[in-house]
């Protein structure tokens, strides 16, 4: 009998990492060898891949990427992927958990979720390659102490060098930034808060600011309402479970701070177009 999935997997590092911090560097062709990767998982910890040639394609979140060099991307813990296959691609990839970021690099990449791959310049992976041979060098010396504070470093600043690319790639208005901060904080509310707070007037209340002036700023940074950033993070959670559990939609209702599972299929319905038992199988196969 087939043990009932109840959950999403957490890949957390293999013994023999660097307290914390993962990096490989490989050269890959094909499909992943490794079940781990291949099957639909979050990563315990903030996870870069850098593509220095060929092309990678993987899943996000139910979104297809084929990732060409030279590209970086970028994924924070709480996104689900897999590696779906590999064309003659070279790449470094490189996994911190958070206890080894700075506060202030950690906020940062709070900040980004979520982001696509990233194209650079032949000059930026000159750069990027350049800084990641010297942490990759150092997360090999694992049998010296030294070596970690020194290598917690260096990922520290490859991880602030990556922000800054992404940030770079915004061109925001003066205004657009004021909109854009608020938005921000409204978003670090909701990832706390979407499975018990629904109305938009709490959220105000969170960051002391009345409906219509957080409305309007949300709505221009992300072109949704606050109820529709609101319904979008709880459907993406029920999608998430509804694909990668075997819960019933009335645990995926409840689990999500819906005691009315009509509602909750209504709500999904109005958001994706299906009903949710439909979702999972047309995605299941």
């Amino acid at each position: 009998m087939t043990k009932k999935v109840t959950h999403i997997p957490v890949n957390t590092l293999p013994k023999g990492t660097s307290r914390g911090i993962m990096m490989l560097r490989k050269y890959f062709d094909g499909f992943p060898d490794n079940e781990q990767v291949r099957r639909s998982h979050r990563d315990h910890g903030y996870t870069f891949i850098l593509q220095e040639k060929g092309i990678t394609h993987l899943e996000i979140d139910f979104q297809t990427y084929s990732i060409q060099a030279p590209a970086i991307i970028y994924l924070h813990p709480s996104q689900v992927h897999r590696l779906i296959a590999f064309e003659s691609a070279e790449l470094s990839t490189w996994i911190i958990e958070e206890e080894n970021l700075h506060p202030a690099y950690l906020r940062l990449l709070n900040d980004l979720l979520p982001v696509s791959a990233l194209s650079l310049s032949d000059e930026t992976l000159s750069i990027l390659s350049q800084m990641v041979n010297v942490s990759y060098t150092l997360f090999t010396k694992l049998e010296a102490k030294l070596y970690h504070t020194t290598l917690k470093e260096s990922i520290n600043t490859l991880a602030a060098f990556i922000t800054s690319l992404y940030q770079a790639q915004s061109h925001l208005t003066k205004n657009h930034n004021r909109f854009n901060k608020v938005a921000r904080a409204f978003s670090e509310e909701l990832e706390l808060r979407y499975k018990t707070v629904k109305r938009p007037a709490l959220y105000a209340d969170f960051l002391n600011l009345s409906v219509s002036y957080l409305n309007e700023c949300v709505k221009i940074a992300t072109g949704l309402s606050l109820s529709g950033n609101i319904h979008q993070r709880i459907i993406l959670e029920a999608k998430r479970l509804l694909y990668h559990s075997d819960k019933s939609v009335k645990e995926i209702a409840n689990e999500l701070g819906y005691d009315d599972c009509s509602y909750f299929i209504r709500l999904f319905v109005k958001v994706t177009g299906s009903k949710p038992l439909h979702f999972r199988r047309k995605n299941r196969g």
